[in-house]
């Protein structure tokens, strides 16, 4: 007892904040199915009402009704797929083939 060594108090040590992969996961697919999933709806919608041969405004009505519809199941989808970056790249590179094939038509006269 004589021959114990006594250590000086720690004080006790705060983990280190790290962003975990579940949650960089988590906001990439959060991201994909909000903005992403609002930029391929809106390409798509615009495209049918473009490709429509009716007057502009009943195209655009007819398009935007079942956009709707494909916002809510390419939003599910981000989260149901098992691969967040391969959900992101779906989302976002048909948006962006959209897109380009929108801007290759040019505006509807």
């Amino acid at each position: 007892m004589l021959m114990q060594r006594i250590e000086p108090a720690r004080e006790p040590t705060r983990p280190a904040r790290r962003i975990r992969r579940g949650a960089v996961a988590m906001l990439l697919r959060c991201f994909t199915a909000l903005l992403g999933g609002y930029a391929l709806t809106a390409a798509v919608a615009t495209l049918v009402a473009r490709l429509l041969p009716i007057e502009r405004v009943e195209a655009t009505v007819w398009a935007m009704v079942p956009s709707f519809l494909l916002y809510a199941v390419v939003a599910l989808w981000c989260f149901h797929e098992p691969r967040a970056l391969r959900a992101a790249t779906w989302v976002w590179g048909s948006a962006l083939v959209v897109g380009l094939t929108l801007w290759l038509l040019g505006v509807r006269t």
